[in-house]
């Protein structure tokens, strides 16, 4: 729970700390992008969150480990190209919390489906803890920015 509280005050942070304006600029609500990304009243929406945990099993075999792990990559990549996934990333730590993704789905029975399509989640390398999220409309923008930003892709 509290790295859950931890997680949510980061983001939160992050986004107050890109959303400052300067005192003269006063935002512009637009209302034609609120209502594409879903957006409530407040600019926020339902997402899911899920912690990615190591699993039970763990690969020896690096060449098994480092196959498993590209399938891993592009099934995210899948879904962040669908849509489904909005942000997803390790921990630097070496912990047994591997990493997160947020879901761009509303509830955790829809997100359970999506994880089991994860080729590291199918061989018990990976299990993930799912939570119902409530957050800014804007991470969908992630995905966009991010692609033209990066040179090279990480499953190439």
């Amino acid at each position: 729970m509290k790295k859950l509280i931890l997680l949510i005050g980061i983001i939160t942070l992050c986004i107050n700390c890109f959303a400052q304006n300067t005192p003269a600029a006063k935002p512009v609500y637009d209302a034609e992008l609120a209502k594409k990304l879903g957006a409530d009243d407040y600019g926020m929406k339902k997402y899911v969150l899920a912690f990615l945990k190591e699993g039970p099993v763990q690969l020896k075999d690096s060449a098994a480990n480092m196959q498993l792990q590209m399938a891993h990559l592009k099934n995210i990549g899948r879904l962040a190209a669908e849509g489904k996934l909005v942000v997803a990333g390790p921990f630097l730590d070496n912990q047994p919390l591997r990493g997160i993704f947020i879901f761009n789905v509303a509830t955790v029975e829809e997100a359970k489906k999506l994880t089991e399509t994860d080729p590291a989640i199918k061989a018990g390398a990976l299990i993930m803890e799912l939570h119902p999220f409530y957050c800014s409309a804007a991470l969908l923008q992630v995905v966009p920015i991010h692609n033209t930003l990066q040179k090279k892709s990480m499953t190439d």
